[in-house]
């Protein structure tokens, strides 16, 4: 019996099985939780219906966080499945892929600015909006950031800033929220990982061994210890914590090893 047992989670953002939302999927589901999973084209579907199945789950809605009618049809459909749900992970980023390759100033426009933030961090917001009728008193929001929130991140860029925003969402909503209800609002940065997302980054594989090489594990992450933080964030245990940033990245951001002494 899990620590998420008789618990229902809406999971926003899984691509395939090798994204972080799915490895938060997955982690719940061994918890014990009920799954429901969106996706956000047909070209996306068939990969999400699989993820769908490994979960024991029949509920996949089609959700385009840029859109508050989309979003209102989600909740509508998933309505008719659940009369409430205790869990809604967001895990939704995007910037155009020349705003990620080159010198920040240069690269960046008021469109690809304006992009990055609506669907990166606006959407979280838009999504608990609209969820929040259905979620349970005491229930968990939860986010997916990256240190390029506090740190300039070469190539990150664009979406750097959306992740600041983003951060600053948790802490907002996380004050909105927790008062009259008890729903809880986190969110994890996780460490550099090879996703669907991750490869429209210039130098991505630089990034990853530079991680690996300055943490504090000397590797990288998982999408699975991502997952597993996240399950834990989302269930009772976490109870106390809200409106916080849980790094899961090998002690990469607090590690500084210094000069070779």
């Amino acid at each position: 019996m899990g620590f998420l047992t008789n618990k229902k989670a809406l999971i926003v953002g899984v691509a395939s099985n090798r994204s972080i939302a799915w490895g938060i999927a997955e982690a719940m589901a061994k918890q014990g939780c009920e799954i429901a999973l969106s996706y956000q084209t047909q070209k996306l579907k068939k990969r999400v219906d699989k993820c769908a199945a490994l979960c024991n789950s029949n509920i996949v809605i089609e959700c385009d966080v840029g859109s508050d009618l989309s979003i209102e049809k989600t909740f509508t459909k998933l309505k008719s499945h659940w009369d409430n749900f205790d869990i809604l992970v967001h895990s939704v980023a995007f910037a155009s892929h020349e705003a990620l390759d080159g010198n920040y100033i240069e690269v960046t426009t008021r469109d690809n600015f304006a992009t990055a933030h609506d669907i990166s961090s606006y959407s979280f917001t838009a999504l608990a909006k609209a969820a929040n009728p259905m979620l349970n008193d005491n229930g968990a929001l939860l986010t997916v950031s990256y240190l390029g929130a506090i740190r300039a991140i070469p190539n990150y860029n664009v979406m750097g800033v959306a992740k600041a925003s983003l951060e600053a969402n948790v802490r907002y909503m996380a004050a909105a929220l927790g008062p009259r209800r008890g729903i809880r609002v986190n969110a994890v940065s996780a460490g550099p990982i090879k996703t669907l997302a991750a490869s429209g980054i210039k130098n991505f594989g630089k990034l990853l061994d530079y991680a690996v090489n300055n943490s504090a594990l000397k590797r990288n992450v998982t999408t699975e210890e991502v997952g597993n933080v996240a399950a834990f964030l989302c269930s009772d245990l976490a109870s106390g914590i809200t409106g916080e940033i849980t790094y899961v990245d090998s002690g990469y951001s607090v590690y500084d090893q210094g000069p070779n002494l």
